[in-house]
């Protein structure tokens, strides 16, 4: 498996992260600065996050991304060989237990059901 280095959210994780210069400045009609400020501001702001990100990701990025790799390979390690094999008994527990319950009332409240019926089926509209 290769890592693609263009789309590198292909699953759009982070749509809802808006850091483009437009999504953070704007000057609504009436209150513009003077262009070169405007333009400045632009290039500043651009030169500042792809230069801060790239520092924060060189000197972190590693060890966050090792990190969540080994937050994810122990969840992965619970629901394999403690979680789903504890629902499965659950499953088998409540099986019988289905059983059981189903049982007793086709014993015990059935009759009564059917009886009780049995009375009211003669009223009619």
């Amino acid at each position: 498996m290769s890592v693609d280095l263009v789309n590198r959210d292909p699953n759009g994780l982070n749509d809802h992260i808006k850091v483009q210069f437009e999504d953070v400045l704007a000057e609504p009609e009436g209150a513009h600065s003077i262009d070169c400020v405007w333009k400045l501001s632009y290039t500043c702001f651009n030169l500042w996050l792809g230069l801060c990100y790239k520092l924060l990701t060189l000197f972190y990025g590693i060890c966050i991304a090792a990190e969540w790799g080994c937050e994810f390979a122990a969840i992965a390690f619970y629901h394999i060989w403690y979680i789903t094999p504890l629902l499965r008994i659950c499953e088998i527990n409540c099986s019988v237990f289905t059983k059981v319950t189903k049982t007793c009332l086709s014993c015990c409240m059935e009759p009564c059901c059917e009886a009780i019926g049995g009375l009211f089926v003669h009223f009619k509209k």
